[in-house]
């Protein structure tokens, strides 16, 4: 029996779709542009992919380089940085894929976004994919509260800068990338709504 926890740890559902798909294959580089403490990393570890991430959080950092020792110590230690992504260090291209879960959404403002955004894009190959999931006001338009600058107060509690379906074709047109997928947003009842954008850069 094959220890599904184990070999992928506590993946993102739809990042696990996409290797299902057989698109995030053995030999890639895999950059988690804002890792936290590692969550999407367990299987590319595993896998032996070339793995870089980062994030500005010292403890989230730290708990990488935990993994990052335990599952693949083979792996240089400046692969893994504490910085920002809108003025990550990493050099341009450097990643045939780019992971960003759950980070865009927590810019202060629509600079911030763009700067996290572009610092994330700017990371990924020529044809290389960008994965992002991202907090939306898809599907539930009328129950976020605008707060200004996109940003809106959301039925949970929380408060998140929110894109929505005409923004994202429209920063997908301006980044000159592909989608892959349709958007596909997820909505947790009462609480918030999570989009996966899956973008294919040119060649």
């Amino acid at each position: 029996m094959i220890d599904v926890a184990a070999q992928f740890g506590p993946i993102d559902i739809y990042l696990f779709d996409q290797i299902l798909r057989g698109r995030l294959g053995p030999g890639l580089t895999v950059l988690d542009a804002g890792c936290g403490q590692g969550r999407n990393l367990v299987f590319f570890l595993r896998q032996g992919n070339d793995v870089l991430a980062l994030d500005p959080d010292t403890d989230a950092v730290a708990a990488t380089r935990r993994l990052f020792e335990s599952l693949a110590p083979r792996l240089p230690a400046s692969n893994l940085r504490q910085e920002p992504v809108e003025s990550s260090t990493f050099p341009a291209s450097a990643a045939d894929v780019v992971l960003s879960s759950a980070v865009l959404h927590f810019a202060r403002d629509e600079p911030h976004f763009r700067g996290m955004l572009f610092g994330s894009w700017r990371l990924v190959k020529p044809g290389g994919l960008f994965f992002c999931r991202l907090a939306s006001s898809i599907g539930m338009e009328t129950r976020v509260t605008p707060l200004g600058g996109r940003r809106f107060r959301l039925p949970d509690g929380s408060s998140r800068y929110l894109v929505d379906e005409a923004y994202l074709l429209e920063l997908t047109r301006e980044l000159g990338g592909r989608l892959l997928d349709p958007l596909k947003t997820t909505v947790v009842q009462d609480q918030r709504c999570m989009t996966t954008w899956v973008l294919r850069k040119a060649s």
